[in-house]
């Protein structure tokens, strides 16, 4: 089941390269859909993550793997500043969805529903690193197919970080709850200082904007559908 669901984003992200190949996607749109994938993985960790961070009343774990998350996101961050050229940004895609497939893992591990929900989200999001990564690997690949096969291969950190969270189910509640946190920064860190940032990098427009919107409320309306 958790290897079937794993294979949807990762699907997505191919999709979204072979579009990219046949079809460059404008700033407008990829700011659109970012716009839309950023309403759908906040209401996923607001709805999921949080609520059982909150009543868990284990305030040691949550600090723990708060501070991990943010110190982990924040050496992402650096990595990719440190390496620059198309070399660090797919280094940064890389990791970035291994750290995807770390959350993912920890969702089903959680819970099936919050599993569920988090493959929606991160459904969008691979999408759209599949149409914009596209650009970066033109640099290093100058022939289509091999643009698409380096999507794929990027793609597979997903399952990888799926591997890695598998044993979380078979910790104790404590460190259960500070990889749950950690994965709750992931997604908000996700959130805030990638997707949003670069969708407001161009001119908005307010339908660009309502989408954010349209994918937290949608969101919702699914969790609420699964209950």
């Amino acid at each position: 089941m958790l290897l079937m669901m794993t294979a949807i984003p990762m699907a997505a992200a191919v999709i979204g390269a072979a579009l990219a190949i046949r079809w460059a996607p404008g700033e407008l749109f990829a700011a659109a859909v970012q716009h839309l994938a950023a309403g759908v993985v906040f209401a996923t960790a607001a709805s999921e993550l949080l609520p059982d961070i909150l009543h868990s009343a284990l305030p040691v774990s949550t600090i723990i793997g708060g501070f991990g998350g943010i110190a982990v996101m924040l050496a992402i961050r650096n990595l990719e500043t440190l390496v620059r050229g198309p070399v660090g940004m797919l280094t940064g895609i890389g990791v970035d969805i291994l750290v995807d497939g770390l959350v993912l893992g920890i969702g089903f591990a959680v819970d099936l529903r919050t599993g569920i929900l988090l493959t929606v989200a991160l459904t969008l999001e691979l999408l759209l690193l599949g149409l914009t990564s596209v650009t970066a690997l033109r640099e290093v690949f100058p022939r289509p197919a091999m643009r698409l096969i380096g999507v794929a291969v990027l793609a597979m950190m997903l399952p990888l970080g799926v591997l890695l969270a598998a044993p979380v189910a078979l910790l104790p509640e404590q460190a259960n709850l500070g990889v749950l946190t950690f994965g709750l920064v992931a997604l908000l860190f996700l959130v805030t200082e990638e997707l949003l940032v670069e969708a407001h990098e161009v001119e908005e427009k307010s339908w660009v904007t309502a989408l954010f919107f349209v994918g937290f409320l949608g969101l919702l309306l699914l969790d609420e559908m699964m209950r």
